[in-house]
C-alpha cells in the first residue's frame, strides 16, 4: 500500500532510535507510525524459541520506547507490531548486531565489542581524494582459496593475518602493502540476506541488504556471539589502518532483499519504497524495489547509518551502489555532513540505475550532479573506451580500435573540458572513478579472451597491461578490481554473484605465474604515488599542466609538468604494430615500457631535433625527464 505521509520534527530529530545503553539501563526506541501497539519480544541467544514479552510505551508522532534493566544487555530481540489487528515480527532496522541470519537484533555493548588497541590506533594520514588507488576486494574471495596460506580463509580476520604466502610470494595483508594501493574497497559487508550463516555453502556478493547498520555473520568466526561479527570487522580495519591502508565500504542504500515484508515496510508501511503510478513498487534497482531517498524519514535513516559506520567503525569511506538512484539533495546532504564530520571521507558510485525507476531523472544522482560536490563517480565512458563493451566482442582502444583515442584522451584528463573543447562530465579529478574493470561483468583477462581470442598471449597479456598502465597514467582516483593485477580470471562468467567460490575466488598462484605483469602493475602504482605528476586537481591545473601532441592513429602522446618541474612523456600504442612518435627534445629516463617497470633504474634516452622514438604494439611507453643540475 502506498502511504504519503508527513513526518514530524520528533521524529527526523530523534538521535536515538534503536539501542542505547546508559547507567541505569538500557533504552530502545522504533518508529512504526501504523502501529497501534508494540511490544519487545526479548531472547537470551539469537536462537532461542522462548521469549519474553514487554510492552512499550507509546510516545507521540508513532514513537515507542521501552526501559530495560541493564541486566538485558546481550539479549537478543525482536518487534511485535499490531496494525490492523494483525501483529508482524519485525528486526530493528536500528539494529548493531544480530543473530544468525538476521532473524533477531541483539542489545550489544558497543564498548565491549572493540579489539583490544582499537581506540588509540593510528588512521593513516589524511589524502586528497584523487590520489586514492583503491583495491576492490570481496572479503570471502580475499582469502577463500587454500592456496593463499591464510588461516582465517573467506572471514574478516583473514586481513589481520601477516606473513601468509603462495608459491614464495606475499598473500593477504602482505600482497597489499607491497602492491601499495592507498584504499581497501570491501564489497557490502552490511548484513545480507542470501548467504546461510550457519553453512555459508551458498554464495554471494551482499548486494541484498538487511540489516544496514549489522556487520555480515557469515565473515566471523562465531555466527552465535554477537560480537564476534563485529569485533572481527573492527579487527580488520584496524589492522589495515596500521598497514597504512584506508578501508572504504561498498554501501547499498537503494534497495532491500525484501519488499513488501522487509523490515522497513513493516514498520511504516508503504512509506520506505517509491511506487509507480499504479501503486506497484518502483524497481530502478533491478531487484524488486528502490528506496525513496527522497521523503526526510528515509533520508535521515540513510544518514544516520553512513555516520553510525564512520565514527563507530572508523572507515575512511563509502562506494555508493546505484548512485543514480538516489535524489540529489540526499547526496549533497551526505558529502555535507560526513565531510563536517571527516574532511578526508572519500565518496565515489555509480552514476546509473537499474531499470526504470520512478525517480524523476531531473532529480537523480547522474553525471554533472556531482560537480562542486567531490562526489567521484565511476567512470564509464573511459572504461568502455579502453576496452569496449563490458560482456560482449566489442574493442576498445587497448584492443586496437582507434576510433576510441578521443574519449581515452578525454578520460586521462579526467573527463573536464580539453583545450579544444572536448568536454566531459566532470570539473575536477575528484569527481571521477577511473577503471577497467570491477566486480560487475566480465573481469579484463576475460573481457580480452572473448574479444580478442584469436590473438597470441602475448599480445592478450600486453594489452591487459596497456589497460591497466592507462588507467594509472590519467587523473582522478585510480580503481583496480582485486586480482588484476596478476592476471584473474573467472572462467568467462560475466555475472558471478552467486556463482561460488571456484569461480569467485583469487587464485594467488596467478601471482607467481604472472609475477612481471604484477612487478609492472605495482611498479606504475609507485611511480603514480611517488611523483608529483598525476597530483593535480582542478580543470584548470590539468589544462595548465598537459599537453597533448600529434601521434600516429592507434597512439596516444602526452606531456605532464609536475610541481618542480619534471616533465613525463606518455605514450600508449594501441595497435599491433610498432609506432614511431617524435617526443619533446630532452634528456629521459625511460621508466616503464612494453609491460615492464624500470623506474630509476631506467636506461637514459637523449631526444634532439628530428629523433624519433619506437612504442612497441599495445604498450605505455613513460619517460621522466631529468632536470640539469644547477
Amino acid at each position: 500500500m502506498k502511504r504519503q505521509m508527513i513526518v514530524p520534527d520528533t521524529v527526523l530529530k530523534c538521535e536515538d532510535f534503536g539501542v542505547t545503553i546508559h547507567e541505569k539501563g538500557v533504552r530502545i526506541k522504533t518508529w512504526a507510525p501504523c502501529a497501534i501497539r508494540v511490544r519487545i519480544a526479548l531472547y537470551e541467544t539469537g536462537d532461542d524459541l522462548f521469549r519474553e514479552e514487554l510492552p512499550m510505551e507509546k510516545l507521540k508522532d508513532g514513537i515507542f520506547k521501552i526501559e530495560l534493566p541493564l541486566k538485558y544487555v546481550n539479549y537478543y530481540y525482536t518487534y511485535i507490531l499490531t496494525c490492523a489487528e494483525t501483529d508482524y515480527e519485525v528486526v530493528d532496522p536500528y539494529a548493531h548486531s544480530a543473530g544468525p541470519n538476521s532473524q533477531k537484533a541483539m542489545i550489544i555493548d558497543l564498548k565491549a565489542s572493540n579489539p583490544e588497541g582499537w581506540e588509540k590506533h593510528r588512521i593513516p594520514d589524511a589524502l586528497p581524494q584523487h590520489e586514492a588507488i583503491i583495491y576492490e576486494v570481496h572479503v570471502r574471495d580475499f582469502s577463500a582459496n587454500k592456496c593463499a596460506g591464510i588461516k582465517n580463509r573467506g572471514k574478516y580476520l583473514a586481513f589481520t593475518e601477516r606473513g601468509t604466502g603462495c608459491d614464495k610470494t606475499p598473500t593477504g595483508l602482505d600482497h597489499l602493502i607491497e602492491l601499495g594501493i592507498t584504499h581497501v574497497h570491501l564489497m557490502p559487508v552490511s548484513d545480507y540476506q542470501t548467504v546461510d550463516e550457519y553453512t555459508s555453502r551458498n554464495y554471494n556478493w551482499g548486494y541484498d541488504p538487511v540489516l544496514f547498520n549489522v556487520p555480515e555473520g557469515s565473515y566471523c568466526t562465531d555466527i552465535h556471539d554477537g560480537y564476534a561479527r563485529v569485533r572481527e570487522l573492527k579487527s580488520a580495519i584496524m589492522a589495515m589502518h596500521e598497514a597504512g591502508i584506508r578501508v572504504v565500504l561498498d554501501v547499498v542504500y537503494n534497495h532491500t532483499y525484501e519488499s513488501v515484508h522487509s523490515n522497513l515496510n513493516r514498520i511504516a508501511p508503504g512509506y520506505f519504497y517509491r511506487h509507480n503510478a499504479d501503486g506497484s513498487l518502483s524497481n530502478g534497482s533491478g531487484c524488486g524495489n528502490e528506496l525513496a531517498t527522497e521523503r526526510p524519514a528515509v533520508r535521515k535513516f540513510i544518514l544516520d547509518s553512513l555516520k553510525y559506520w564512520l565514527m563507530e567503525y572508523k572507515v575512511d569511506g563509502f562506494r555508493f551502489d546505484l548512485l543514480g538512484l538516489y535524489d540529489v539533495q540526499t547526496v549533497k546532504e551526505i558529502a555535507n555532513e560526513l565531510r563536517a564530520m571527516r574532511p578526508d571521507i572519500i565518496l565515489y558510485g555509480e552514476p546509473w540505475v537499474g531499470g526504470d525507476s520512478a525517480l524523476p531523472e531531473a532529480d537523480r544522482f547522474l553525471k554533472t550532479k556531482q560537480v562542486g560536490l567531490g562526489v567521484g563517480l565511476l567512470n564509464d565512458d573511459f572504461r568502455n573506451a579502453i576496452k569496449g563493451d563490458n560482456d560482449g566482442v566489442g574493442r576498445g582502444f587497448a584492443f586496437g580500435l582507434t576510433d576510441m583515442k578521443p574519449w581515452v584522451e578525454l578520460g586521462i584528463v579526467a573527463s573536464t573540458e580539453m583545450k579544444d573543447g572536448r568536454k566531459g562530465f566532470a570539473a575536477s579529478a575528484e569527481e571521477v572513478v577511473n577503471y577497467a574493470s570491477a566486480h560487475d561483468n566480465l573481469v579484463l583477462w576475460d573481457k580480452i579472451e572473448k574479444a580478442c581470442g584469436i590473438y597470441s598471449e602475448n599480445e592478450k597479456l600486453a594489452m591487459h597491461s596497456l589497460s591497466l598502465a592507462i588507467v594509472l597514467t590519467s587523473f582522478g582516483m585510480t580503481f583496480i578490481q582485486a586480482g588484476t593485477e596478476f592476471v584473474r580470471t573467472k572462467l568467462g562468467h560475466h555475472n558471478s554473484y552467486n556463482a561460488g567460490d571456484d569461480i569467485n575466488m583469487l587464485d594467488w598462484r596467478h601471482k607467481h605465474e604472472y609475477i612481471e605483469h604484477y612487478e609492472y602493475i605495482r611498479g606504475l602504482i609507485a611511480f603514480r604515488r611517488e611523483s608529483d605528476f598525476f597530483k593535480w586537481r582542478t580543470q584548470k591545473e590539468i589544462r595548465d599542466h598537459v599537453v597533448f601532441y600529434k601521434a600516429p592513429e592507434g597512439c596516444i602522446l602526452y606531456e605532464i609538468t609536475g610541481r618542480g618541474g619534471k616533465r613525463c612523456v606518455i605514450a600508449h600504442n594501441g595497435i599491433p604494430v610498432s609506432q614511431e612518435i617524435h617526443c619533446p627534445d630532452g634528456s629521459y629516463r625511460i621508466v616503464a615500457e612494453s609491460g615492464s617497470y624500470y623506474g630509476e633504474k631506467g636506461a637514459m634516452l637523449e631526444i634532439a631535433g628530428k629523433d624519433h622514438v619506437a612504442v612497441a604494439p599495445y604498450t605505455s611507453l613513460i619517460l621522466e625527464s631529468v632536470l640539469p643540475q644547477v
